[in-house]
Parts: structure tokens; C-alpha cells; sequence
């Protein structure tokens, strides 16, 4: 017997297997139309009932003027042929009165009711037809009970007119739904207009024309906050892309002056015998690049990281004074070459996240060393701002830094003068957008200044 296997599904049958399904869009103009116009036929049918009702009133009031009026010629007359003649001159009175309207039906009855008088041959089916009914009363001349009448009216036109204005007032409703829903598709088309313009315009939007913003030639106040937000948010993503294209760059460089130097020296040891000493010396050699490598990957990991939104891990209240002393020990050495002191002003008591506190304060007590003036003194400044608020500020006296340099201090991998030599201070250009990223991390910001050869530059904590 043979027996059929069943291949496992794909991942791209399993995926569509998985998936959510896609909603079902709709038209506004559509949707607008069809309520518009379910509300313009109950609203129109609502009202052209009540005109209906209101006219069929009217008939009825017409006709029951008309029952009262001829029933009141009947018992006149018939009083007065009671009065003269009897009954046989009653019954004349009545037939000839039944000769001159052909629309009335009349029919009496004595008080034991039994049939006095009944018109022959009637126009119309007093059963049948549509009718109004009259009964009224008719005295007798000798004192004796009196008659009682039966009046009916042919009511067949009223009823056929109240057929065809119903049926008008039903296609005046239908009619005036249908136009309704028909300019209100029309009108909501030629309002969301704008809507398809904008859309157009976004999609020519890419990345080659990250400068396009989208604009209507005649503002409109319900979408024009809609525009000022994809504006903003257009101009966000431009200079995020601008940042990261230069920070790609920033990094390929960064990285490829380690590497040619790796393969440079790796390329002159193998060209030759090399003695185990000479060997060992490429390898150190080898070994700081990759350190250097390995710094900046590290560097790169923690602000990929600062930049996701991780805090501080915050330990108890410490002084700063004292985790600042710390870090200058660290310093010594280079401070010693360059002849440089420092004071530490101010103390406070905050619960920081000590490495990081450190690891800040190193970057920036690194940059102020690197372009102090030799002989001159640092200051490390701790200030209180506001309740919670800290600031801390590294000052330096040397070379000024331009205005238009400040802002971007602490950003990655950039140097107000591309041309210093980073064989004499060598550093990577991330030092100062680390120090950003810690502040950010305690909920504060870096900032810089730079006047008269005093440089400022330090962060604030929350």
C-alpha cells in the first residue's frame, strides 16, 4: 500500500497561516454618503408623513362638512314634507333628491328598524367603496318616534388622490436621498482633495528627498496640525538620517586607521625572517590597535544602549567630592607631565551610579588634560541647581572653543579642529558624547562653555 508523506510547511505558509488578517478598509465619501442620505430619508419621510396625515385630515374634515351640510337639507325638507303630505310625500321628496347626487347613498329607517326609505340603484358600493358615513335623526310632524337616518358619501377620488400623493411623497423621499447621498459623495470628494494631494506628495518623499515637506495651497484648519506634525517629524528623521550618515562615516574612518595599521604591520613582519624579539614587538604593536578597536566597539555598544533609553543603576547617597578625588588619583600621571594641578570646589550628597559617575568625570577631566595649557590649573566645580538638581563642571584654561563648535561638542566623533594630530592626543571622539549619554542616563544634560581661555564643560544630574 502506498502511503503519501505531507511536506512540513514553509516558513512563508506558516507566516501567512499565522497572520493577522488585514482589516477591511472603507470609503469615508461612501460611508458619508450612505448615512447622510439613510438620515435625508427618514428626516423627509418623518416630515412628509405629517404632510400626509395632515392632508388626509383635511379631506375628512371636508367630508364630514359635506354629510353635515346635506344631512341638514334632508331633515329640513323631509320635516317639511312630513308636515304637508305623509310619508308618500317624504318618499317623493327623497327619490328626487337622489336623482341630483349621484354620489350620496341615503337610507332610512323607521324606530322598530325596519326600512323606510333606501335610494335605488346607488352609484357606487356603500359595502365596497371607500365612503364616509353620516347618521342623524328626523323628527315626525304627528309627535310619533322619529326616523333615523343613514348618510354615506363616494369618497373614491379623495382615496385615489391620497394613493397618488402618497406614492409622490414616497418618490420625493427616495429622490431627495438619493441626491443627497449623491452630493455629499461629490462634496467629500472634492473636500478630501487635499487628502489625496498630501498623499501624493508623501509618497514622492524618499530617501534621496528627505528635504521635501508637505504644504496645502490653501491651509486648512483641521489638517494643518495633522502637517505641522509630519513636518516635524519629516525634519526629525532627516537630521537623525544626516547624523547617521555621518556617524557611519565617522565610524568606518575611526576604524580604518587601526586596521591599515594592523595590516601595515602584519604585512612587514611576514615579508621577512623575523627574530622572536622583533615578532613580540609587532604583536604589542598589534595589541594596542585591538585595544583601540576594542574601545570603540565598547563605546559604540554603550551609547547604542544609552540611546534605547537605560537608566542609571542608582545606589545609595554618596559624596561627590570624594568619588571625584578618586578619578583625579587616576589622573595623576598625566597631570604631572603636563604640569597641571586642580581644585575640586563644592560637595554634594547624591545617589549616583558610581561607574558611570566616573567613567563621565575620567572623559572629561581626559579632554580637559589633553588641551590645558601647560602649567595652568583645573578646577572641578559641584554646584547645586534647583532642589534635586546637581551640576558638575570641569574647567580648563587653553584654547578657546568657536560658538559655532559648542553645540557640537557631544557629538559623536567630532573635533572642533580636524586637523590636530592624533598621534600627539590620541582619543576616538567619543569621550564627550559618553559623558552626554550618562548625564542623560541620570536624567540630566551635558553642556559647554567657552570664553576669554576658560574652557567649561560638564553635566547636569537629576
Amino acid at each position: 500500500m502506498n502511503t503519501t508523506t505531507m511536506a512540513p510547511p514553509t516558513s512563508s505558509a506558516t507566516a501567512e497561516l499565522h497572520a493577522e488578517p488585514t482589516p477591511c478598509t472603507y470609503s469615508i465619501g461612501k460611508r458619508l454618503s450612505l448615512l447622510l442620505a439613510v438620515q435625508t430619508i427618514i428626516g423627509l419621510g418623518v416630515l412628509l408623513a405629517v404632510i400626509y396625515a395632515a392632508t388626509w385630515m383635511l379631506f375628512e374634515s371636508r367630508q364630514q362638512e359635506e354629510l353635515r351640510g346635506y344631512s341638514n337639507v334632508l331633515i329640513e325638507v323631509l320635516k317639511e314634507s312630513d308636515a304637508h303630505g305623509g310619508e308618500a310625500e317624504m318618499t317623493q321628496k327623497l327619490l328626487w333628491l337622489s336623482e341630483r347626487r349621484p354620489g350620496n347613498f341615503v337610507q332610512i329607517n323607521r324606530a322598530d328598524g325596519s326600512t323606510f326609505y333606501r335610494d335605488p340603484l346607488p352609484t357606487f358600493d356603500p359595502y365596497t367603496a371607500p365612503s364616509s358615513e353620516l347618521r342623524f335623526d328626523i323628527p315626525r310632524a304627528d309627535g310619533s318616534a322619529p326616523l333615523q337616518g343613514r348618510l354615506l358619501i363616494d369618497c373614491s377620488r379623495d382615496a385615489q388622490y391620497g394613493q397618488r400623493m402618497a406614492l409622490l411623497l414616497v418618490a420625493a423621499t427616495l429622490a431627495g436621498g438619493a441626491f443627497v447621498a449623491w452630493a455629499t459623495f461629490w462634496r467629500v470628494r472634492c473636500s478630501l482633495r487635499p487628502l489625496a494631494d498630501l498623499a501624493a506628495r508623501t509618497r514622492a518623499i524618499d530617501v534621496r528627498r528627505l528635504d521635501q515637506r508637505l504644504a496645502l495651497s490653501e491651509p486648512i484648519e483641521e489638517l494643518q496640525p495633522l502637517i505641522e506634525q509630519f513636518n516635524g517629524l519629516m525634519h526629525r528623521v532627516e537630521r537623525t538620517y544626516v547624523q547617521l550618515e555621518g556617524f557611519n562615516a565617522d565610524v568606518a574612518h575611526e576604524l580604518r586607521t587601526p586596521l591599515a595599521n594592523l595590516i601595515g604591520h602584519t604585512e612587514v613582519a611576514l615579508s621577512r625572517e623575523r627574530s622572536a624579539p622583533e615578532l613580540e614587538e609587532v604583536l604589542l604593536s598589534n595589541l594596542e590597535e585591538l585595544q583601540r578597536l576594542a574601545g570603540i566597539v565598547n563605546d559604540m555598544l554603550f551609547l547604542a544602549q544609552a540611546d534605547r533609553g537605560v537608566k542609571a543603576r542608582r545606589g545609595a547617597a554618596v559624596s561627590l567630592a570624594e568619588l571625584v578625588n578618586q578619578v583625579v588619583e587616576f589622573h595623576e600621571a598625566p597631570m604631572e607631565e603636563a604640569g597641571l594641578a586642580i581644585d575640586i570646589e563644592g560637595d554634594v550628597q547624591l545617589a549616583v551610579d558610581e561607574p558611570l559617575f566616573k567613567r563621565a568625570l575620567s572623559n572629561l577631566l581626559g579632554n580637559a588634560i589633553r588641551y590645558a595649557d601647560k602649567d595652568s590649573r583645573l578646577c572641578v566645580r559641584i554646584l547645586r541647581e534647583g532642589d534635586n538638581g546637581v551640576r558638575l563642571w570641569v574647567e580648563n584654561t587653553g584654547p578657546a572653543i568657536e560658538p559655532e563648535h559648542l553645540p557640537r561638542l557631544f557629538d559623536r566623533f567630532f573635533r572642533a579642529d580636524a586637523s590636530r594630530c592624533e598621534l600627539e592626543k590620541p582619543h576616538h571622539g567619543l569621550g564627550l558624547s559618553i559623558v552626554a549619554a550618562i548625564a542623560r542616563m541620570h536624567d540630566g544634560f551635558a553642556a559647554a562653555e567657552s570664553e576669554a581661555g576658560r574652557t567649561r564643560v560638564g553635566f547636569s544630574m537629576v
